[in-house]
Formats: C-alpha cells, structure tokens, sequence
C-alpha cells in the first residue's frame, strides 16, 4: 500500500535514471546525444559512427562495420526460409515476430549489439521485397549498413548522396531520451532477461500509433493536400472535425523539433545532388499553413513541426515504401535501445514503481 502517492500518469515529471546518452531540451528545442547537438552529429556520422559513439567496448567504426556486414548475412541465412511465412503480416508485426526468433545472450558489448542491430535492418528489408512481391536477395558485407538497406529495399545500388541521407536518418532517430520504447527496454533489461527480449518489447511499444505510427499517415496527408494552394482548406475541415494534424506538435517539445529541421536539410541536400524531393515544397507550405492556423485557434498551446512530419517526406525520397517507415524507425533506434540497455544493466536495478489501490476492501 502507497500512503500519500504523488501520481503521475504517464510519468510526467518524474526522473527514473541518470544518463549520459541523450538529453532533450523541449524549451530550447535540443538534442544532444553524447554531447553532440544532433543537427550536428546528423551530418557528420555514419550509422556505424553512431553506434561507435552509443555503446560500450570501444569498437570503432571500421570494427562495426564489419561485425554488420557479417552479421547482416548470417540473419539472412538462418531466417531466409521463415521470413516469407510472415509476409502477410503488418512490417511492424513481422518484425517483432522475426526479431524474437533470434538467439541471445545477456552480453552488454557491441559485437551482440551489433548483431542484432543488423539482423532488425535485414528482416525489415526482406519484408519490404516480399510484400513488393519480389524475390529475397542476400546482404551484400562489403557495403555500409545504410547502403545496403537501401540496396535491399531498391534492387539499386543507391548514390553517395542517398546513403548519406539514410545515414542522417538513422543516426538522428538513434536515441530521443527516455521514450516509450526505450523505457520498455530499459524494464525489460532491469529484470537481466536477454537482448532479444530487451529490444522485441521496444519494437512492441514502438508500434504503438502514439509513439511510432504517424509518418505514413503524414505522406497520406500531403497526397490528400495535393498542392500549396489548397492546404489551408484542407486543415481548417479536418481541425472543424475534431481531427488532429498529423507531424505537428510534440510531447516534450513546445518549439519546432530538432530533428525535423535535421530531415528538411538532408531532404535538400538529396535535391541539391540531382534528387528530386516532389513533396518537399509542398511540406513547406503546409507546415506553414498549419502552425499558422493552430496559433490562431490556440495561441496558448503553439504546435510545431515534430520529427515525423519530414521523416515522411525523407524516406519517400529515399524510396522507402510508406508501409515501412515505422520499421524503418526501428532500424535506427535499436542502436540506442542498446545503448540504454547497457547503460540500465551497468548503474540499474529492478524497476518496480508503485501504484495506489482505488479497489475496494473486504467488509470484515
């Protein structure tokens, strides 16, 4: 029995560790990961540069890169032929299922890191080709991790510029302080289960629409919208029918988030190189739109560009389907999963929050 509780839904307010992986600053609208301002560290590291960086054992980057590579190919060849029995399964699901069918152990080091980081890029590729009706093709070792998940996705061997677009992806979703996924992973570790375990149950709360699931439905909304001009219609009926603006507003944020201003630079960049972004104006002047129109209809609560609202326009560029892009997410954020799970099984223990009893008593 807890006297006196101070409850918190959702745990707002309330610390729950000390961490030096990643800080977030929703006043200032900042992100640090590693002391690194990630509108820094977005276009200045490879995915295996960030993972160097998040965990422990001092691999380098080269090290990694090898450990993926070889990794990638042995996920590959041990699930190649129960891969397409989960084809008709939603990417996110499928992912889950294959992920749990891993072998793990208990160790905090980047070569088990690494190897199940690799195999979450491979199942999510492999998803992506069979409900393309295509044929599953084998990892390439020799090739970067982002270079060969486009590749796998693409049937293309993708341009200098499209790898260091994914790369700025993955290494700016890499970790976003305690979220809800993260924290799952951070229980599960606390309790010294397994890394399987540890990061199957982040991509269970990452499947959630409140934490992972609206970068799809923002591509949806920009299709709808279809030009500048017709924007502001299209936001004033779906706000007069009780919906809300998908990409817009945040949890922690009250300014425009980091990491959409992050994704509108390596979607120009992408152009700036001969790639053609088609909805990047097209998200400009609906972004435009709707916080004009919501800091009309609430001054009090202003509501900003979050993270998804130009995740959808960068990897539809990149040519990643939108069915994928939450799986996608994942592929990148298991790299600071990890990195917490570490650093929960190093300085941790058992979390095991209290709650309040509001049942009733037996009479006698």
């Amino acid at each position: 029995m807890v006297e006196s509780a101070v409850i918190s839904n959702g745990l707002d307010g309330i610390v729950v560790a000390e961490t030096d992986i990643s800080e977030v600053d929703g006043q200032r609208g900042q992100l640090i990961i590693k002391g690194r301002d990630v509108e820094d560290l977005g276009f200045a590291s490879t995915f295996e540069q960030t993972c160097a960086l998040l965990w422990p054992g001092g691999a380098t980057a080269e090290e990694l890169q090898k450990q993926f590579g070889q990794a990638r190919v042995e996920a590959f060849e041990a699930h190649k032929d129960i891969l397409p029995l989960l084809n008709r399964e939603h990417p996110m699901d499928a992912l889950r299922t294959a992920t749990s069918l891993l072998v793990s152990g208990t160790q905090s080091d980047s070569q088990e890191f690494a190897r199940i980081t690799a195999a979450v890029g491979v199942f999510t590729a492999s998803f992506s080709r069979l409900t393309q009706g295509k044929k599953l093709i084998a990892p390439d070792p020799t090739l970067t991790h982002s270079a060969d998940y486009l590749r796998l996705i693409r049937d293309e061997t993708p341009t200098a510029a499209e790898i260091a677009g994914m790369d700025t992806y993955l290494t700016t979703v890499s970790d976003h302080g305690m979220n809800a996924s993260t924290f799952t992973a951070r229980v599960v570790a606390s309790t010294e289960s397994d890394n399987v375990s540890c990061i199957v149950a982040a991509i269970g709360a990452l499947k959630g629409p409140l934490h992972g699931g609206a970068p799809g439905p923002v591509l949806e909304m920009l299709s709808e919208i279809g030009s500048p001009e017709n924007a502001e219609k299209w936001v004033n009926d779906e706000l007069n029918s009780g919906k809300r603006i998908m990409g817009m507003g945040h949890r922690i944020y009250k300014v425009r988030d980091p990491r959409a201003a992050v994704f509108e630079k390596a979607i120009s960049h992408l152009e700036k190189a001969g790639l053609k972004a088609s909805r990047l104006e097209l998200a400009r002047a609906v972004e435009r739109t709707c916080e004009r129109i919501l800091a009309e209809r609430h001054p009090e609560r202003p509501l900003k560009a979050n993270v998804e609202f130009y995740t959808a326009v960068l990897l539809d560029a990149l040519k990643v389907p939108g069915d994928l892009f939450s799986a996608t997410f994942a592929v990148g954020r298991a790299a600071g999963w990890f990195a917490h799970v570490a650093e929960q099984r190093a300085k941790g223990r058992l979390i095991r929050p209290g709650s309040k009893y509001t049942g009733s008593y037996p009479k006698n």
